[in-house]
């Protein structure tokens, strides 16, 4: 039997293409690349929505909150065998007003919400929480600074140091994709290349199966 890996996450989950204005194909995404390299035994499900946050209402965008989502996700899905939440680019946003603490604590919300749901866990809650990369500091010289607003690439530079507090806090898995030198588009800087997703999905592809227990059958 396959196990359910759902990946949770934002634009750069979903697979917004800043080249296009459009979504890279399944042959690009890195969820669709993780599946291709994780092979039949398992089971990735694409869960990635633009402009969600880890809990915040968006007065501009509707059903953007990641809180209000992650039951309904889970149900939808379980049995579940890993949890990828990959959030926290949109939090920077200036209209949220949220520093990087204030952000990493809607994450600890977000996760314990997620825990919380037994009846959705194949066995119990494993949840991997990737810190997401930076937003390269010249988002502010494109079109993507009316949107975003200042002071975004700062705090996105924090999270990576909150997310790991969370993390050993609720005895989640952590991953900074800082750390694995990911690019940004450069029409935007904020949304993953091409080369960035196949990066991502690689790497993750020998980290999952090191997410188990040892004995338990993958």
């Amino acid at each position: 039997m396959a196990k359910n890996i759902v990946c949770f996450g934002d634009c750069n989950t979903h697979g917004y293409c800043s080249a296009t204005g459009s979504r890279f194909s399944e042959d690009q995404r890195w969820p669709c690349l993780l599946q291709t390299y994780l092979g039949k035994d398992w089971y990735v499900i694409e869960e990635g929505l633009n402009g969600r946050t880890t809990v915040f209402d968006d007065p501009l965008n509707e059903c953007m909150n990641g809180l209000s989502a992650i039951y309904s996700c889970l149900m939808s899905h379980e049995p579940v065998d890993l949890l990828i939440i990959m959030l926290g680019t949109n939090d920077v946003k200036a209209r949220f007003a949220a520093s990087a603490q204030n952000i990493a604590h809607g994450l600890e919300r977000l996760t314990r919400k997620a825990i919380s749901i037994q009846e959705a866990w194949r066995r119990t809650p494993n949840i991997l929480l990737i810190a997401p990369a930076p937003i390269d500091p010249r988002y502010e010289d494109t079109f993507a600074e009316g949107e975003m607003g200042p002071g975004c690439f700062e705090k996105s530079c924090e999270l990576a140091d909150w997310y790991l507090d969370v993390a050993d806090r609720l005895d989640c898995h952590f991953l900074d994709a800082g750390a694995l030198n990911l690019t940004m588009h450069p029409n935007d800087y904020i949304h993953l290349d091409a080369k960035s997703h196949r990066i991502l999905a690689q790497h993750l592809a020998g980290l999952i199966p090191s997410l188990f227990p040892a004995g338990e059958d993958i």
